[in-house]
């Protein structure tokens, strides 16, 4: 199999890459450009695995694929304006664990978090009826 083989001159970083095409008829500007998006794409999927906490799609199709992202970035997002809100100083990757090591803990969301000061409101009246009383 024939291969072309493309020399591009990064002016930014100034470094030289080289790349290997089996595609003829585009020109080399065409083939260097989509080897950056591709690379852009690359970087995504690795900010998604090292962020969003997501180790494997549990679907299969483009839909199931959009809707994880989805869901991830919503919770990360979340997470982001809780962290602002409460003015935590814990980064958003510790907060996303000590609130997946948490998440079934009834106790108020600030005492969670390490280096919180919160103070317990002691015992304020509540309207809410319990459900475990007998």
């Amino acid at each position: 199999m024939h291969l072309r083989h493309i020399r591009f001159k990064d002016a930014e970083n100034g470094k030289t890459l080289v790349f290997l095409a089996n595609n003829f008829t585009l020109p080399a500007a065409r083939i260097c450009a989509l080897y950056k998006s591709r690379w852009q794409v690359e970087l995504f999927f690795k900010w998604i695995k090292q962020h969003l906490r997501i180790k494997r799609f549990f679907g299969t199709s483009e839909n199931a694929a959009k809707s994880q992202i989805r869901t991830a970035v919503s919770v990360y997002v979340l997470v982001a304006i809780v962290k602002k809100r409460l003015n935590l100083d814990a980064s958003l990757y510790t907060l996303l664990q000590i609130l997946s090591v948490t998440l079934f803990e009834k106790m108020p969301l600030q005492q969670a978090f390490p280096g919180s000061e919160y103070i317990s409101p002691g015992a304020v009246p509540c309207n809410q009826l319990n459900l475990f009383t007998i």
